[in-house]
């Protein structure tokens, strides 16, 4: 999601998914992602504009929308190959979400594949297809927390993940901001990746996840408040005004 507003998450290339974890600062990249960048944050007042901004986004009520995804689930489990990629292209921003709050960035993407695999393999054992979101999460997080229990003991998310130095603003960047949210409660810290790294609009988040918008709108709430103390945001702002 841009400053411009947000939109629907099909509308044109993704442009959340996979990001953080391809920044190449060797090779001069600056890889874009949701509203953070590998480089700093993309507000020229830094993290706690933005914090502000996506939570003023995510304040306006809103009806539960159709799930225009429920006929694919039907469909993949019948091997059609169209309704599968539809299905991957509508949850796969949501399964990354979930995945990135709990392992490095650069494994993000490789294990939001492995969710999908595994997802078409256990498709026939999914009794009721209005479950789809929440059954397909769960895969998420299973997989999430094997790759940490299967890793060296000497790896860690903080040495895989070493924020990088404050910009010249003094605001965090999205590496430092990305650590903060694997702290958080893991119903805020989902919620809040699909907002701030994914770029989902709050009735996205609610129409993928089957949460009411107002369960949505709770926790991005929610969410920023405690982001915000973790980064220290708040006395920050005050300084600043």
């Amino acid at each position: 999601m841009t400053a411009a507003g947000p939109a629907s998450a099909d509308d044109g290339p993704a442009r959340g998914v996979h990001a953080l974890e391809t920044a190449d600062p060797g090779a001069g990249q600056r890889v874009r992602t949701g509203l953070l960048t590998v480089a700093g944050f993309t507000h020229p007042r830094g993290a706690v504009a933005l914090v502000a901004e996506a939570e003023s986004r995510s304040s306006s009520p809103v009806g539960r929308a159709k799930a225009v995804w429920l006929p694919w689930v039907a469909g993949a489990r019948a091997q059609d190959r169209e309704d599968f990629g539809r299905l991957h292209k509508h949850f796969s921003r949501l399964v990354h979400a979930v995945i990135i709050t709990r392992v490095p960035a650069a494994d993000a993407s490789d294990l939001t594949q492995d969710v999908f695999v595994v997802m078409m393999s256990k498709l026939n054992t999914l009794e009721d297809d209005q479950a789809f979101p929440g059954w397909l999460l769960e895969i998420a997080r299973n997989r999430a927390n094997r790759f940490l229990r299967d890793r060296p003991r000497s790896s860690s998310l903080e040495e895989v993940e070493e924020p990088a130095a404050p910009d010249r603003s003094g605001w965090p960047d999205a590496k430092k901001v990305l650590l903060a949210l694997q702290q958080l409660p893991e119903t805020y810290a989902e919620t809040l990746a699909m907002r701030l790294i994914e770029g989902l609009s709050g009735p996205d988040i609610a129409e993928r996840t089957g949460l009411t918008p107002g369960s949505v709108r709770v926790n991005l709430h929610r969410g920023m408040t405690l982001l915000r103390a973790q980064l220290g945001l708040e006395a920050k702002e005050s300084g600043d005004e």
